[in-house]
């Protein structure tokens, strides 16, 4: 379920970025059908009980906030490239390409699940 903020958001974002985003999203959705997505920090939030996965989309692609390595299943380690700063990873669509849906698989389910999902 989307607030109204939260998919004015989505329904604003360029045409440029939106195939990557509704791909993520769409791996958000189909491991939590549940999740409640909201505006937070200006962007999109979804949030499963008490655990919170933030995705912006900027000018460079789409980032993710508040990842702390310890949490990502990895992601951060195997991609150093896309992290910026502490519990940020900024994903530009080439480099997305070249990314499997396991692998972000992984990551949502470590995030929002507290685990691995293999």
């Amino acid at each position: 379920m989307s607030t109204d903020a939260a998919r004015a958001y989505i329904e604003a974002i360029d045409p440029e970025h939106r195939p990557l985003f509704d791909r993520l999203q769409g791996l958000i959705l189909e491991a939590y059908p549940d999740a409640q997505v909201a505006l937070s920090y200006g962007m999109p939030t979804y949030k499963v009980g008490r655990r919170r996965l933030h995705v912006g989309v900027w000018q460079h692609g789409l980032s993710f906030y508040g990842l702390g390595a310890e949490v990502d299943a990895g992601f951060s380690e195997r991609h150093p490239e896309l992290r910026t700063s502490k519990g940020t990873i900024q994903l530009p669509p080439e480099a997305a390409a070249a990314i499997p849906d396991d692998e972000f698989r992984d990551l949502i389910h470590a995030v929002l699940g507290g685990g691995s999902s293999t």
